[in-house]
């Protein structure tokens, strides 16, 4: 294991060995910040499934009210009318059948993210050994895949995330930037935790969320009281 800076072992000594609250967690984010950059508050949200079931597969989106505070690349395919709506809807690349091609043939990746209409799905799907690995692969569940192109790519720009619970059973993801006003940060926090717990699968028994921790890009994590959230 790499040994930690003492910048990072002095912020550790600050977090005591208990359950905060959000407020109380965001206070002290922003106190033991030391980096120069604008860091981005990280949440990571252990439930208890088994993500190799189908049945246990929580995934969803949630658009964050204050946005992440960057920037996402939206490259849409689509044909006709369509890419007319995503040019106008503020998508940074639109194509068609040229964008799939520009992909398979120049390994080009300069986007964040993918948005398809589902008649476009049979040149799209060609690519999903090279845009899977990279989770790019555009998905009905993730909302990816829609006629409703102008609504999705507004959203997306507005602060849309996607979630998915990984083969652990944990669920990572930015939410915002260390500089947020903490009352927009709290928000942010609010609205993803409250989106994951009405995600719950419904043949779930018993607890759902293990454990929720927040920490900034460079700091060490801050356990979270779940009770606060799961009511």
């Amino acid at each position: 294991m790499a040994k930690r800076s003492k910048t990072y072992r002095n912020s550790k000594e600050k977090i005591e060995n208990k359950d905060y609250s959000l407020e109380e967690a965001l206070t002290l984010l922003k106190e033991i910040k030391a980096s120069k950059f604008d860091e981005s508050v990280d949440i990571s949200m252990r439930l208890n499934v088994d993500p190799k079931y189908p049945e246990q597969m929580v995934r969803g989106t949630v658009v964050l009210p204050h946005g992440t505070g960057k920037k996402t690349r939206v490259l849409v395919i689509a044909s006709g009318e369509k890419q007319k709506e995503a040019e106008n809807a503020g998508a940074d690349f639109v194509g068609g059948e040229d964008m799939v091609e520009k992909i398979e043939k120049e390994s080009w990746f300069d986007y964040d993210l993918i948005v398809t209409t589902p008649d476009m799905m049979k040149h799209v799907g060609k690519l999903g050994k090279v845009l899977g690995p990279r989770g790019l692969m555009p998905s009905p569940k993730a909302g990816t895949v829609t006629f409703n192109i102008q609504q999705c790519v507004d959203e997306i720009k507005k602060g849309r995330v996607e979630f998915r619970v990984d083969k652990t059973g944990i669920i990572n993801s930015s939410l915002g930037k260390i500089s947020f006003d903490m009352p927009k940060i709290a928000e942010n926090v609010s609205s993803f935790i409250t989106s994951v717990l009405k995600a719950k699968p419904a043949s779930l028994k018993g607890k759902y969320v293990c454990s929720v921790f927040i920490s900034s890009t460079m700091s060490p994590s801050i356990k979270l009281t779940i009770q606060e959230f799961d009511k």
